[in-house]
């Protein structure tokens, strides 16, 4: 089962509403780390004791032998799993590359795989981001369009803030002609928990400039997507 969320392609100019723009966001979502050096945070043996409180909570015993590193092992996997907090979209983004002979179609890179944790419940979505630009003069590595997505997944996120942050990162810093962001994923919120449907998949878009104003552009992203994923 699939649920999509679909552009609306305009119709005649004399049946068009009026556009309706995505709300801007604010810079310091995404051209910065979302923890300062300077914030407040727990010692990590407060963190640890949190784990602890919730063991005790679900009712295990926590004295335990299997649970007597869990603390420990849950916190140390929060750094990993979170370390997007400390990681600036902006700078994996600042290195660009002019020699493009001319090059000024879309880039397209597809079927970038990530994991990310839904902010509602705490519980993994994964799946699959894919990415296009259109330079202008020059162009940022294809491995950085990956990284980016990498440091945004690796939040607390929805899946529509998250297709928003990379697009707007990517508009922002290289100022390209467009930017193309789709992302399908599988949220374990709600096929392991809730409504417990195994397989359903989210589909979120996000178009800037030219791919949004061009349905054409649109739709050569989405076929080209669709070429190996369908």
């Amino acid at each position: 089962m699939d649920a999509a969320i679909k552009s609306i392609r305009p119709g005649k100019s004399s049946d068009r509403q009026p556009e309706s723009r995505p709300a801007e966001l604010d810079p310091a979502e995404f051209l910065t780390a979302a923890v300062r050096a300077d914030q407040p945070r727990p010692a990590r043996a407060e963190a640890e004791a949190a784990v602890k409180t919730l063991l005790a909570y679900i009712g295990e015993n926590t004295e335990r032998e299997g649970l007597l590193d869990t603390p420990r092992r849950v916190v140390e996997a929060f750094d990993e799993l979170y370390q997007g907090y400390h990681q600036c979209p902006a700078e994996v983004l600042d290195r660009t590359f002019g020699e493009t002979a001319g090059y000024d179609d879309f880039v397209l890179v597809r079927d970038i795989e990530f994991t990310s944790q839904c902010e509602h419940h705490m519980m993994p979505f994964y799946g699959k981001a894919h990415i296009a630009y259109t330079p202008v003069e020059r162009v940022v590595g294809l491995s950085k369009l990956a990284r980016l997505t990498d440091i945004f997944a690796r939040r607390l996120q929805t899946q529509e803030h998250l297709t928003a942050q990379i697009a707007a990162a990517i508009d922002e810093v290289l100022k390209p002609r467009g930017v193309a962001v789709l992302i399908e994923a599988e949220h374990t919120c709600m096929s392991v928990r809730g409504v417990a449907k195994h397989g359903a998949s989210t589909f979120t878009s996000r178009f800037t400039g030219m791919f949004r104003d061009n349905p054409a552009e649109q739709a050569r992203f989405l076929s080209l997507v669709r070429g190996t994923t369908r």
